[in-house]
């Protein structure tokens, strides 16, 4: 049974995974590189590169980008994450690649640039944090920001602010076939304000996914409680003796945690065992120990 569910686990995580790298290749083909909206990250080098030198596609500098900075992720993060890496980094060039041969695209989708900053700051952000959720990256500077994010206190945004910010900035001269034409100062401003946007996004989402329940619940029949926590949801509990302020009777209160897609049914439960219990339920994205996170990084 275990094993069962160890295999679908590995299922979802692989298929929660390609739905992040195809959020992120949308964002970035369809809205980020035709405005030159470059918010960081090897797409945001690639983007800048097709510029200046326009012989490649974006796509395949964002493939010769990610094989040199995979070796720093070896060194730095070990093998399991640099393999995911990897292949996140291998589909993402060539779901751009496809599109740019099934959908060629001269110019941007719409006349609004600021509606497509948003769509290209939601998805890119959506994506990567899917993605850094399933322990990998998409390559390029997340490398970095993961590099950053294991050998220091900083969380995944600041670490991709540190990592994307010159990027960014290089927005701020425009380049057509390697030569240098204009100050850029709206594309600039654009990818800055994206940048920033993406890292609230990219620690938002984070916690989201990492959402989970806190339970504390004060009840006069614990037994059937702790029974349905332990072998139902195979989920831990602490149970200690209490005593009620203006009554003076004795209480048992009971304290777990569990994920949110499980917490509406334990209230449910709770309440048909004991429609008096007294519960007090706050959210927590920072759950470390076994069944949630094991360490800090």
């Amino acid at each position: 049974m275990t094993e069962t569910k160890s295999k679908a686990a590995k299922i979802r995580e692989f298929l929660f995974l390609n739905l992040g790298i195809l959020l992120m290749a949308v964002g970035i083909y369809f809205f980020k590189a035709p405005n030159g909206f470059a918010t960081g990250g090897v797409s945001g080098i690639a983007v800048i590169l097709a510029n200046v030198f326009p012989t490649f596609g974006q796509a395949f500098y964002m493939l010769i980008i990610n094989m040199l900075l995979l070796g720093v992720g070896v060194i730095f993060l070990g093998k399991e994450c640099t393999v995911l890496t990897f292949y996140c980094s291998i589909t993402l060039s060539l779901e751009n690649m496809l599109f740019e041969l099934l959908l060629p695209l001269s110019a941007p989708l719409t006349a609004q640039p600021l509606l497509e900053l948003v769509y290209a700051v939601l998805l890119t952000g959506i994506g990567s944090a899917i993605i850094f959720k399933c322990h990998a990256s998409s390559g390029g500077t997340d490398i970095i920001a993961l590099i950053l994010k294991k050998h220091t206190d900083m969380n995944v945004g600041t670490a991709l602010l540190c990592a994307d910010l010159l990027i960014a900035a290089t927005t701020f001269i425009n380049f057509n076939g390697g030569e240098y034409i204009s100050f850029a100062p709206t594309t600039g401003l654009f990818s800055l304000i994206g940048l920033f946007a993406k890292v609230f996004v990219v620690d938002d989402i984070i916690d989201s996914i990492n959402l989970c329940k806190a339970f504390t619940i004060i009840t006069t029949k614990p037994e059937e409680i702790d029974k349905y926590i332990t072998e139902k949801m195979h989920r831990g509990a602490t149970v200690y003796d209490a005593r009620g302020a203006f009554t003076g009777d004795g209480r048992t209160v009971i304290m777990t945690v569990c994920r949110r897609s499980e917490a509406i049914k334990l209230r449910k439960t709770i309440k048909d065992i004991d429609p008096h219990a007294f519960m007090i339920i706050t959210k927590t994205s920072e759950i470390l120990g076994k069944g949630f996170r094991d360490n800090l990084n």
